[in-house]
């Protein structure tokens, strides 16, 4: 009875790895190779550990005849210095295969769009690079076109971070002084959460993010919408947000003196599914808690807490940036 308890939990253990920042449940064209590169080789070694312990049970329960096959010169060499050999030269050719089909300059080449990532401590700076050469800044957010090459080129601000989205690539390192390169390519809609994967300080498992695959048209609009200056520059929201310091380091394009380039874009904050990178819900709630006791939310984030707003100006401000859609 105590054997067939675990086995009864494999499969909830299995849908563990499901969802969206799962390995196992490929979203892109590179996750897709790399899950069938996965299961090829997790295949084949299952067989090899089923080979290993027939020969095992036989070595140990076998008859004479048998016993004396298994400690043959010819058996020893086949099994035990050909078959490895061969068989993981096969695997390595079929996974140099498998990931080299991507070549980063020949995919970029056929890219929809441009995107620079940039790994600060602890968020995500996005720079979308426009057809018409103009540039559009947002934060812990990826919004893709499905079925279109995206060409990322990943850096960092300070020290080692690590782009990984699970459901769409493969992780790849940003490093300071050099740009690295991904291609990402969404099979279907959908949201996939992301995650530095190097470590990087105190916040580090506090700096995720999403990647929002959106059908073309959907897309289109979305970035249309994006490229727009703030649905609300005036009001008493915005005057204490300039009032407040907030736009010596945030940028409210569209908002006099909101122009800051230290911390991210809140022009469209309130149109992103999450906060502080990933670490919150993006609501009123949220945001004051944020503003108010961000250092007991994520500590050692860059940001001071504003404890010296009333709770009349908290959620003033509050509701402010939950306008900026």
């Amino acid at each position: 009875m105590r054997k067939i308890i675990p086995l009864s939990c494999l499969p909830a253990l299995l849908l563990g790895c499901s969802g969206e920042q799962s390995a196992l449940a490929p979203r892109g064209e590179e996750a897709s190779e790399i899950g069938r590169l996965f299961w090829t080789m997790t295949i084949f070694l299952a067989l090899v550990l089923l080979g290993v312990l027939a020969a095992t049970v036989l070595a140990i329960a076998g008859g004479p005849r048998v016993r004396a096959r298994l400690a043959a010169h010819r058996f020893i060499v086949g099994a035990g210095v050909a078959f490895p050999t061969i068989s993981l030269l096969l695997l390595l050719a079929y996974g140099l295969s498998a990931m080299g089909s991507r070549a980063w300059h020949a995919a970029a080449g056929s890219a929809a769009l441009r995107i620079t990532v940039v790994g600060e401590q602890w968020w995500w700076r996005v720079i979308y690079h426009l057809p018409d050469g103009t540039e559009l800044e947002s934060a812990n957010e990826l919004v893709i076109p499905v079925g279109e090459r995206v060409a990322l080129s990943l850096r960092t601000a300070d020290v080692i971070h690590s782009f990984w989205v699970p459901n769409l690539a493969g992780k790849i390192d940003m490093i300071p002084g050099r740009t690295n390169r991904l291609v990402l390519r969404a099979t279907r809609a959908g949201v996939s959460r992301g995650q530095c994967a190097e470590y990087c300080g105190g916040a580090h498992a506090l700096m995720s993010f999403h990647v929002v695959a959106r059908e073309p048209p959907e897309f289109d609009e979305w970035l249309r919408l994006e490229t727009r200056p703030a649905v609300r520059t005036d009001g008493e929201g915005a005057r204490l947000f300039v009032a407040s310091g907030c736009g010596a380091c945030h940028r409210v394009r569209g908002l006099p003196s909101a122009a800051g380039r230290i911390a991210p874009d809140l022009t469209h904050v309130a149109s992103r599914r999450s906060l502080a990178a990933a670490t919150l819900t993006n609501d009123v709630d949220a945001l004051a808690a944020w503003i108010r006791d961000n250092q007991h939310i994520k500590p050692g984030n860059r940001m001071p807490p504003y404890r010296v707003l009333t709770d009349g100006e908290l959620r003033l401000l509050a509701h402010y940036l939950d306008e900026l859609e």
